[in-house]
């Protein structure tokens, strides 16, 4: 039995559905892509990014990670932001936690889970600059939540951080960077992030010129 049946067949529901309302469709978007949007969430299966924000294929470029971090290590990471900036010339960068986070959790108990503890260190970096207000929250569930809303402001100042953002700015490329959670008890997505769209909005000592 091929257990994938079940999605194969949704596929093809999927992929008639759109052609119905588009007989088009699929034409037009292997010719090229030209998302607005790049989106930088979390891995977690309950949070599907064009889904949360009723785009269809084509319109939102997305990479996902555990937490949703932005490391200057991570040249996956990286190279999709460099991509999307330099070549497909997204508008928006997105980055997108949401609450609950098992990722930011994690980084908030002292516990070895594995190979996950190198990648969940970035979130408990995050942790131990905010130390004093977290541990004044009481509630452990509100807690890791407001951690939530630390490290999505946290990797929108990675972001901007990014030679490749800056380069941008400087050639007049408009280009905006925002901060968003998503709640999966209720389905709603919120900006918690001022926008950053010019280099001026950067920290000076993480100002580059090429």
């Amino acid at each position: 039995m091929n257990d994938l049946n079940n999605l194969f067949q949704n596929n093809q529901h999927w992929a008639e559905a759109i052609k119905a309302e588009d007989p088009a469709f699929f034409e037009k978007l292997a010719k090229q892509q030209e998302p607005e949007y790049l989106w930088i969430g979390c891995a977690d299966s309950r949070v599907p990014a064009n889904e949360i924000v009723g785009l269809l294929p084509g319109d939102l470029f997305v990479h996902r990670n555990i937490a949703n971090c932005v490391v200057h290590t991570d040249l996956n990471c990286l190279s999709v932001i460099f991509y999307a900036v330099q070549v497909l010339k997204v508008k928006h960068i997105i980055v997108c936690g949401h609450y609950g986070c098992g990722g930011v959790q994690a980084a908030t108990v002292n516990q070895q889970f594995g190979l996950v503890d190198h990648w969940v260190r970035n979130v408990r970096d995050v942790y131990s600059q905010h130390l004093e207000e977290l541990q004044s929250i009481t509630d452990d569930k509100q807690r890791v939540d407001r951690l939530c809303e630390l490290n999505v402001h946290q990797q929108v100042n990675h972001v901007s951080y990014i030679p490749a953002i800056q380069n941008a700015w400087a050639s007049g490329q408009p280009l905006a960077i925002h901060g968003c959670i998503y709640g999966i008890k209720d389905g709603l997505l919120k900006q918690i992030t001022d926008t950053i769209s010019c280099i001026d909005q950067v920290a000076e000592e993480y100002q580059v010129t090429s």
